[in-house]
C-alpha cells in the first residue's frame, strides 16, 4: 500500500504501517521503521497513539498516519 492509495477514512494495522517483507507477498512499509522505534514514538508523543478495535486488534486511523507523513515531509517532526 503506497502513501498516495491511503484513503482518508478506515484504519491502518502495524503491518500496513511499518510493512512485514516475511507475508506473501511482502507488504511494503509506509513508515520504514523498527517496531520498537514505533512504539518508543508513541510513547515520547511523536507518532500517533493507536486505537483498540477489540481486545487483540490494534490500529490508527489513517488519517493520523497521513497527517504524521505530511508533517516529516515538511519538516515539522
Amino acid at each position: 500500500m503506497q502513501y498516495q492509495t491511503l484513503n482518508e477514512s478506515g484504519f491502518l494495522r502495524i503491518k500496513q504501517i511499518l510493512g512485514d517483507k516475511n507475508e506473501s507477498p511482502p507488504i511494503q512499509p509506509i513508515f520504514p521503521i523498527s517496531k520498537s522505534s514505533w512504539w518508543a514514538g508513541i510513547k515520547d508523543g511523536r507518532y500517533p497513539k493507536p486505537v483498540k478495535l477489540g481486545p487483540k486488534t490494534t490500529a490508527w486511523k489513517t488519517s493520523d498516519i497521513k497527517k504524521l507523513i505530511d508533517s516529516i515531509a515538511e519538516g515539522q517532526v
